[in-house]
């Protein structure tokens, strides 16, 4: 695992990609490795769903959930050895990853007025900790586009299908083998609502590097993204001198 480095301490770093590529667990490895906060803006989105559902909004209505919006306190945590997501107070990092929400987050993220209410909160998140006098590793779909479009370094994490089901059967506690069809049918619907959402549709940042964890473990994707980060924020001979 690469060391701390001090020259990166105030790195914005935006890890954006599609479902199941590992943007979590990369993304905590590079913000523990360079000594970063960590921010999982998806959380943020299935805390708002989860709220929804357990009201009986009808997350399949926009204008339902337009008006319930900007309602729950949400506060997402940004310790990567520890990240936290409560709504009202309460914790709720593990029901936020059921299935019900899981299914239902792709429909309330596409809302505009959830998207402005949660990005807002999310660039909140940053200002507070760049404040604190650290830099931050934001991950998400619209990092790079959307949320923080002048970070340092935009990253665009991809991997094959076949390997991003697996990743997901881990994840939800089932064995490799239950990387089935029904697994990446699933992906792929979700990819699909992602991409072609009309306000912030998931895609890689003009400016971002792709980086493919296809056939990488997890520390060399670190590595990769810990070598990037050191070369953005790297100074220029002009800067030195």
């Amino acid at each position: 695992m690469p060391t701390p480095d001090d020259s990166c301490g105030h790195a914005v770093v935006a890890v954006d990609g599609p479902s199941g590529a590992g943007k979590s667990s990369v993304s905590r490895g590079v913000a523990t490795a360079l000594g970063l906060r960590y921010l999982d803006t998806g959380s943020t989105y299935r805390a708002l769903t989860w709220w929804l559902l357990a009201r009986g909004v009808d997350v399949q209505d926009a204008a339902r959930v337009a008006e319930h919006a900007a309602i729950p306190a949400i506060v997402a945590g940004t310790d990567p050895a520890h990240p936290t997501i409560t709504v009202d107070g309460v914790d709720v990092a593990g029901p936020i990853r059921s299935a019900e929400v899981t299914a239902a987050v792709s429909a309330v993220s596409a809302v505009p007025a959830v998207r402005r209410r949660l990005v807002g909160l999310q660039q909140a998140v940053v200002a507070a900790a760049r404040a604190g006098g650290s830099g931050i590793v934001v991950e998400g779909r619209d990092i790079g586009t959307v949320v923080l479009p002048q970070a340092d370094l935009k990253v665009y994490l991809v991997a094959d299908a076949a390997v991003r089901a697996r990743r997901r059967a881990a994840q939800e506690g089932r064995a490799a083998d239950a990387a089935s069809a029904d697994t990446l049918d699933a992906l792929a619907r979700r990819d699909a609502l992602d991409s072609r959402r009309a306000t912030s549709p998931l895609r890689a940042a003009d400016d971002a590097v792709v980086v493919d964890a296809s056939a990488a473990t997890l520390e060399q994707v670190i590595g990769t993204v810990v070598s990037l980060v050191r070369a953005a924020v790297q100074p220029t001979p002009a800067e030195v001198s």
